[in-house]
């Protein structure tokens, strides 16, 4: 593969069996928006740009933002559709990447009206099999706030190892009070 991130050719969307994933694409933001507008009591908690709610040019903005990101290969973001109705479901993606040592973290948010129905854990699948297969990734990080429960079973479910608690490493979305950040991986040759 070639050495410089920029260079590399890979596809910006694929699916899984009930959904499609791709980059964001210009226009997305009032869909964006809209599932934001629906579950910013949920997201609140664990987001921090979840604070307070978006505008539509502000969602906006954001995917273009992330599209360019995505072009550029400095950020990853993925936007998750229902293969048959088409409804946006969730955002996903790789995040804090270090090419030279192909270690990505995957972050995502779920669409309240969404949940509990396994999209997300099917997308973050699909999201770490396109890092192995498409990004040649030795190391898959998720990282969560130690009360993220919903969080937390996912990366099990998944296969992650937790290998470590970073205690009181950063204040919580609402400044109030340090929080403590659970690491789980998966590395070539032990978990894929």
């Amino acid at each position: 593969m070639n050495s410089k991130p920029i260079m590399l050719d890979f596809k910006d969307q694929f699916e899984t069996e009930r959904l499609t994933i791709r980059s964001p694409l210009y226009g997305d933001g009032a869909m964006v928006n809209e599932a934001i507008r629906e579950s910013i009591e949920e997201l609140r908690p664990w987001m921090p740009w979840a604070n307070q709610v978006p505008s539509v040019e502000q969602s906006e903005e954001n995917v273009r933002i992330a599209r360019v990101r995505f072009l550029e290969r400095s950020d990853l973001r993925f936007h998750v559709f229902h293969k048959e109705t088409g409804v946006f479901i969730a955002s996903s993606g790789l995040h804090r990447m270090d090419w030279t040592v192909r270690k990505f973290e995957i972050g995502y948010w779920i669409r309240t009206s969404q949940g509990g129905k396994g999209f997300m854990t099917e997308a973050v699948e699909g999201i770490a099999n396109f890092a192995i297969d498409q990004l040649s990734a030795n190391r898959l990080e998720i990282r969560c706030d130690s009360k993220n429960v919903r969080s937390i079973r996912m990366a099990e479910r998944l296969g992650f190892t937790l290998e470590g608690i970073l205690r009181s490493e950063t204040f919580a979305v609402t400044g109030e009070f340090l929080r403590d950040t659970m690491v789980f991986a998966k590395v070539r040759g032990q978990e894929f």
